[in-house]
């Protein structure tokens, strides 16, 4: 019987994956439209909407949300370090660094 459950709850969790990984092949279809029109709005729903299912997608795969946040500070420590430096790309990556180290997520 227990054997029998754990099947059940990999075939949930298996489930849920797909899910959300439709879901977030649909909210990048959405933010792709959202860029063609002119509102903000429903571009930054569109990401906030990205973000959400990724987080949650990672977490389903057996990362936790410190995990991604810690890898994302990561990665864009080692982009500035790549980055040919005093250009838009290179600002733009530091803002996003001092933000995320600001709100320490």
């Amino acid at each position: 019987m227990r054997v029998k459950n754990r099947e059940l709850d990999i075939a949930k969790n298996l489930k849920m994956i797909d899910w959300l990984k439709a879901e977030l092949i649909d909210a990048v279809a959405e933010l792709f439209k959202s860029l063609l029109k002119s509102g903000s709005e429903a571009v930054s729903d569109a990401l906030a909407t990205i973000i959400i299912l990724a987080y949650l997608l990672g977490q389903r795969v057996g990362l936790s949300f410190s995990s991604i946040d810690q890898r994302i500070r990561s990665k864009l420590h080692i982009s500035l370090e790549d980055s040919l430096g005093g250009d838009e790309w290179q600002e733009n990556l530091s803002e996003l660094l001092v933000y995320l180290e600001k709100t320490k997520r």
